[in-house]
């Protein structure tokens, strides 16, 4: 009976030792309790048992929902993939295992998706224009649980706008969009336009919970305040260097076009430079200077003008004789003068001979009406101003016809035969005139015996008196002038005798009477003793 009694004893000790051996049945899940699973990944849920040969596994969610993943069942383990992660994995899973059939124990867990997956995308419609509206948009792709989301628009730290989600109910992610329109202005150019999306979901830890992106502004304005600077001025002197600069402000950088106003109609195209460049200025280089500012993404224009006047001694420009420099006398002449310069010069007109002005004070034309060869001759202008004087000159050049024609005889004294006579004829006119000499026959005819303006005639002889004519010409006309030539004759000696034999004769024929009256009264009278003239002539009769 003692053995039998050891032999129990020794069952038993076997069975407690086998029963101090053996685990308790238990289960975990693996995470355990929550888990936050961003949307898209892969998360595998585990079901673990231990102190149980032959667990049985299920898995089930708190509605029966779809389970949305893949069972996997093992001897001691289940798994239950979910591949990718998705909202409608949002639920409490419950993995239920039952051992040997008997015994029966259940676990959650809590499965929580989100959606934040990268950061804003910023867009900005249409280009950027400074004083024109603009829209900003903010794009967080793929958001879940978007009721989490808040969105901040920021210009540099200025918080632009604020929107949250908190009432949205969407069940699946979405891309949630902000917008926000705002006039930019110039001084936006570099700042940064932010948008900051913060996704807050309360008990739920997973990073990162703010996503941010940036663009910086770069606003098209312009042009405006646009400018133009001269150097060394408005006012440089005939010679200098000239620059002009256009200064603007603009964005994108503008066209810039460089004119100079002509007439009301007329403007001349000069460059296509922020700066226009004159090495030497000349007179005619002052004007209206217009500067053209062109914005091609604006579509704006802007302009600017300067006044540059050059300055200067006088630059004669102008000197001239109208119709000609050599005209016929009749005809109306001009003379002109022209002269630049600032400040505007004086004009002295004149003809050099006379040494005294011909016009009015600063006449730039003398009008000579008819002119005539006392008009010919050189004219002389003369232009100053405070900073210097210029001349020129110019000679006026009057054809006329054959004038004031001449004789001159030598000797002047009454001619005589066998002396030398020298007639010269003189005459004015331009060209000068050619002189011929003509001479009156006695039929009345006129021949030409010489072609000079001196005709010397040597040993005069009666048959050298006449009517001589002088005749002056040239293309312009022509004039003739006369002389005669008396002619005192010269005897032979034969001839001279006979005048002086008479006048001997007749003084003879008188004397000698008058000789013998005289001896006979003065015998008479020597008788007497005085003299009767009466009575000796009555005794004589």
């Amino acid at each position: 009976m003692f053995k039998e009694m050891g032999r129990t004893s020794q069952a038993l000790l076997v069975i407690l030792c086998v029963l101090r051996t053996v685990k308790a049945f238990e289960m975990e899940i693996i995470p355990a309790k929550r888990i936050v699973a961003q949307i898209g990944d892969t998360l595998i849920l585990t079901c673990n048992t231990t102190g149980c040969a032959s667990p049985s596994f299920s898995w089930r969610t708190h509605l029966d929902n779809p389970l949305g993943g893949k069972v996997s069942n093992h001897r001691t383990y289940s798994t239950l993939t979910m591949s990718p992660v998705s909202s409608v994995n949002s639920h409490a899973y419950l993995c239920t295992v039952i051992c040997d059939e008997k015994e029966k124990k259940e676990k959650q867990v809590e499965v929580e998706p989100y959606s934040f997956p990268s950061d804003p995308i910023i867009e900005i419609r249409s280009s950027l224009v400074a004083g024109e509206p603009a829209t900003v948009i903010c794009q967080i792709p793929d958001v879940y649980p978007s009721s989490g989301l808040e969105v901040l628009l920021k210009k540099d730290e200025c918080v632009l706008h604020e929107n949250n989600f908190f009432e949205d109910s969407s069940t699946n992610t979405e891309t949630k969009i902000v917008t926000y329109a705002f006039h930019p202005v110039a001084e936006d150019i570099g700042k940064e336009i932010t948008c900051v999306a913060r996704l807050t979901i309360p008990d739920m830890d997973f990073e990162p919970k703010e996503r941010t992106s940036s663009q910086k502004l770069n606003a098209n304005f312009g042009p405006q305040n646009t400018i133009i600077t001269a150097s060394p001025g408005n006012s440089p002197m005939e010679g200098d260097s000239l620059n002009l600069t256009c200064v603007t402000q603009s964005n994108p950088p503008p066209q810039i076009v460089w004119n100079k106003y002509l007439t009301e109609k007329s403007i001349q195209h000069l460059t296509n430079n922020n700066v226009l460049s004159i090495p030497h200025v000349h007179f005619n280089d002052s004007g209206l200077y217009i500067c053209e500012v062109i914005n091609l993404v604006t579509n704006k224009t802007e302009k600017a003008t300067v006044d540059i006047i050059i300055q200067g001694a006088p630059v004669i420009t102008k000197f001239s004789i109208e119709p000609s420099t050599t005209v016929q006398e009749g005809e109306n002449v001009s003379i002109q003068c022209s002269a630049e310069s600032s400040p505007p010069p004086k004009i002295i007109l004149r003809r050099k001979s006379d040494s005294a002005d011909m016009g009015p004070d600063n006449a730039r034309s003398i009008l000579l009406p008819s002119v005539t060869f006392q008009n010919g001759g050189d004219y002389e202008c003369i232009a100053e101003n405070k900073f210097g004087n210029s001349r020129s000159e110019i000679t006026l050049n009057v054809k006329y016809g054959p004038k004031n024609t001449m004789i001159t005889v030598i000797p002047t004294a009454a001619l005589k035969e066998g002396e030398t006579v020298t007639m010269k004829c003189t005459s004015s006119g331009n060209p000068a005139p050619v002189i011929s000499w003509k001479k009156k026959k006695a039929t009345g005819e006129s021949e030409k015996i010489f072609r000079n303006a001196t005709l010397t005639i040597q040993n005069l002889k009666s048959q050298d008196l006449g009517l001589y004519e002088c005749e002056a010409y040239n293309p312009f006309g022509k004039e003739e002038k006369s002389v005669k030539l008396h002619v005192q004759a010269r005897l032979e000696e034969s001839d001279q005798m006979i005048p002086l034999i008479i006048a001997f004769s007749s003084v003879a024929a008188v004397a000698v009477p008058a000789v013998a009256i005289l001896i006979y009264v003065s015998r008479q009278a020597k008788i007497n003793g005085s003299y009767s003239l009466v009575k000796a002539l009555r005794l004589k009769v």
